[in-house]
């Protein structure tokens, strides 16, 4: 199983996107599997440096939710992206569609753990959680990480919109699918991280699994207030 996963995962990373629709044309549970293992490896490590920064067991906490985000995002979506899919021809059926955007977060993944050293170097760079710098430690360590994680999905992206490029009737179709698709997985990607927060912790709060009060704020307000704090 190891050896399909490295395979797996240099089809994705080339991006040829002849190789990866004979994949989404294939039928077993081993793809699925795969892509699963490489979300719970790359997103789960990854997940792991951001919290570690605040503390051990808030890393093993982050480590199991940031895959979870990934599944949660992929599944919460599956049909209205599988209906976008047929509204703009996309010319991937409701399957193909789901295991489509699975690939671009297995590629996001595997992005997110070549640069799981970065965020290690960054977070013993940062000032510490017992420090008078804790709360700009706390702004830097956020908007770095909202700006990697950024980077990432722009690279599964990209596998995406050549993916949709080779299996749509033309240009324009690949591009109305591509935003629809992006645009339902943003809003509830970014919404379910920050109900299953904490990742990095609170250095107020305590290490907790989940906030009491999940559903108060949202994401945006909380990356707009970082990002004040840290420039005034």
């Amino acid at each position: 199983m190891l050896n399909e996963v490295k395979c797996l995962s240099r089809v994705l990373l080339a991006g040829n996107p002849e190789l990866i629709y004979r994949l989404l044309r294939g039928q077993g549970w081993r793809l699925w599997s795969g892509l699963s293992l490489i979300v719970l490896l790359g997103a789960g490590v990854y997940g792991a440096t951001i919290g570690l920064w605040r503390n051990p067991l808030q890393a093993l906490f982050a480590g199991a939710k940031f895959p979870a985000v990934v599944f949660l995002t992929c599944l919460g979506n599956a049909a209205l992206n599988g209906i976008l899919a047929q509204l703009y021809a996309s010319g991937l059926s409701f399957r193909q569609t789901t295991l489509a955007i699975l690939m671009s977060f297995s590629v996001a993944s595997l992005v997110l753990l070549a640069m799981s050293p970065l965020t290690l170097f960054l977070m013993w760079n940062t000032p510490p959680l017992d420090s008078g710098g804790a709360r700009t430690g706390h702004s830097v360590t956020l908007l770095s990480h909202v700006g990697i994680i950024v980077f990432a999905g722009w690279c599964g992206t990209w596998r995406l919109y050549r993916l949709l490029n080779y299996v749509s009737p033309s240009r324009s179709n690949a591009r109305s699918t591509l935003v629809a698709w992006l645009a339902g997985n943003l809003l509830l990607g970014s919404q379910v991280s920050w109900i299953l927060r904490p990742f990095i912790g609170n250095p107020n709060l305590p290490v907790e699994f989940l906030r009491d009060n999940p559903f108060y704020g949202g994401f945006y307000q909380q990356v707009w207030k970082s990002l004040v704090q840290l420039i005034f």
